[in-house]
């Protein structure tokens, strides 16, 4: 059955939401770190707060789409986008971190939802070896996103900040609380844009026409390999995705979100620091752009897995032994190592679930929960060592990403399912 680009370029948009609200995280940390007066383990519990979302809520957002099915369900994270991001606006009021973090947790929540439904339907749109090229083409309109969203969010929230970050030091407490509380009010103006764009793009895909298509379904051979099958724990290929992709989105969200902090550590001011997560996304963006050209005419998406993370064990490398702007160019090299890994995961981890591949779906999500739990780590390696020393975090995690594609992906799968 043959589809309409129509769907294709609904879901392109949805990722492009995805990726401006999820790497916004990245100027975020700096500028709370500044507004409410954190260290760097407090941090970093901005990225903690919005990834958990997605390890607790993604069985529920499996629910919540066998209820609604994939367009309601897309329309309703996007409403739920929306409320998380208008919390935005009492938190910068009364400028409270707690309330912060909820609406950072809220946002997660709607993303999830979105996640659990977009990500296996472009799998399903089409045959499952070029799955990887068409989430490639989902990850331009991400990382398009992801570049865009830090430029424009950190032009208007980390303006002169390393001047406040200086001043604040030496005013007086009432003073110093009138500068942090302007600071705050910064960030009503672009996450109530957030919020409106979000309601306007829930209306438009509950509307749109989006076709639902059947994730569930099975061919012959893999209905024949699942004819004993009652239980997800039942596909070990599927649960070594999961802790694999628990691992990878640890390092994505490492990569992009900890460079601007990490630029100061290395005497580059956050002036100029504050660009470096949009170069680690567009690095990201000419690996997706490498998977549409070779995935599958030239290399397998197992191929790309493979080679991905031995090109991030070798940038990191360099950058674990090298200062200044050398070391944080090589981190947001990073981001072209890791570009192909969730394109390639996905596809490989949910290969013959069949009617278990709605609740495969929400377990993949979980593991983006690897985005909440790893980056803290980090923090803490910073905290306790040295933010480059705090690198070594990602070593194992390559190591990890590899095994999988070298073999985990074929563990329990029969060879005429196995391809």
């Amino acid at each position: 059955m043959k589809y309409s680009n129509k769907p294709v370029i609904i879901i392109g948009i949805l990722f492009f939401v995805f990726g401006f609200v999820t790497w916004l995280g990245s100027v975020l940390i700096p500028y709370l770190r500044i507004a409410c007066e954190l260290n760097d383990v407090a941090a970093y519990l901005v990225a903690f707060s919005f990834y958990i979302s997605y390890a607790v809520m993604a069985i529920p957002a499996a629910s919540v789409l066998k209820f609604t099915g994939y367009k309601k369900g897309m329309s309703v994270g996007l409403s739920i986008m929306a409320a998380g991001a208008a919390l935005f606006i009492p938190a910068a009021l009364m400028r409270s971190y707690p309330l912060f973090l909820t609406g950072l947790f809220v946002q997660g929540t709607g993303l999830a939802i979105l996640q659990t439904a977009s990500n296996p339907y472009i799998t399903i749109l089409g045959p499952l070896e070029s799955a990887a090229r068409r989430i490639s083409v989902m990850g331009i309109c991400n990382g398009v996103a992801g570049v865009m969203g830090p430029l424009i969010l950190g032009a208007i929230i980390l303006k002169d900040a390393d001047g406040i970050k200086s001043r604040v030091l030496t005013l007086p407490a009432a003073q110093k609380a009138v500068m942090l509380n302007t600071l705050a009010h910064r960030v009503i103006f672009p996450y109530s844009i957030i919020a409106v764009v979000s309601v306007f793009l829930a209306l438009l895909v509950l509307f749109s026409g989006l076709p639902e298509l059947d994730a569930d379904a099975e061919n012959e051979t893999v209905a024949f390999a699942n004819s004993n099958k009652t239980s997800i724990f039942q596909f070990p290929h599927l649960l070594l995705g999961v802790l694999t992709l628990f691992l990878y989105v640890g390092v994505e969200v490492i990569a992009g979100d900890t460079i601007i902090n990490y630029g100061p550590s290395q005497g580059i001011p956050l002036s100029v620091s504050k660009f470096f997560t949009s170069c680690t996304q567009t690095c990201m963006l000419a690996g997706y752009i490498i998977g549409i050209i070779a995935i599958p005419k030239y290399i397998s998406q197992a191929k790309a897995l493979k080679i991905s993370p031995l090109l991030g064990l070798l940038f990191v490398g360099v950058a674990l032994c090298s200062k200044g702007m050398m070391s944080v160019a090589f981190i947001a090299l990073l981001g072209l190592a890791n570009s192909l890994v969730w394109p390639s995961i996905w596809p490989l981890a949910i290969n013959g679930l069949g009617r278990f591949t709605k609740i495969g779906s929400s377990f993949l999500i979980i593991a983006i929960g690897g985005g909440a739990l790893l980056p803290l780590f980090y923090g803490w390696l910073a905290h306790t060592f040295t933010p480059q020393h705090a690198y070594w975090l990602v070593v194992p995690c390559y190591l990890c990403i590899w095994y999988y594609a070298k073999a985990g992906h074929k563990i329990g799968l029969p060879l005429n399912v196995n391809k």
